[in-house]
């Protein structure tokens, strides 16, 4: 099991789960605090600790429900388990956006 490619193909397909309020994908928006790989039994498993914008998201449960169907997406590893880790601590904040994501909201 190459763990590097797993997270390149997870990462590839977190960058196409929008906030639907911010045009900026998880990913770039730098909502994503770690991918944590391993295998658990026979089968790899992936720990993606996450955070939203803000606590009060509505569509809290929506993006957490995207990021755990990513599993289904990446035919290479059909038992693949992902875990999404919600927390709030550190809290977001613009600083931990890509490049990329502040150009793209004017931020830069």
């Amino acid at each position: 099991m190459n763990y590097a490619k797993l997270k390149e193909r997870i990462i590839e397909k977190l960058k196409e789960i929008y906030d639907p309020e911010i045009p900026v994908n998880l990913y770039d928006l730098g909502l994503i605090y770690s991918i944590d790989c391993a295998r658990e039994g026979y089968a790899p498993k992936c720990v993606i600790t996450m955070t939203l914008t803000s606590a009060t998201c509505p569509v809290s449960d929506s993006l957490v429900d995207q990021v755990r169907n990513i599993q289904s997406l990446i035919d290479e590893e059909p038992d693949l388990s992902i875990e999404p880790n919600l927390v709030f601590d550190p809290p977001w904040d613009k600083s931990k956006m890509s490049i990329e994501a502040k150009l793209e909201l004017g931020l830069l």
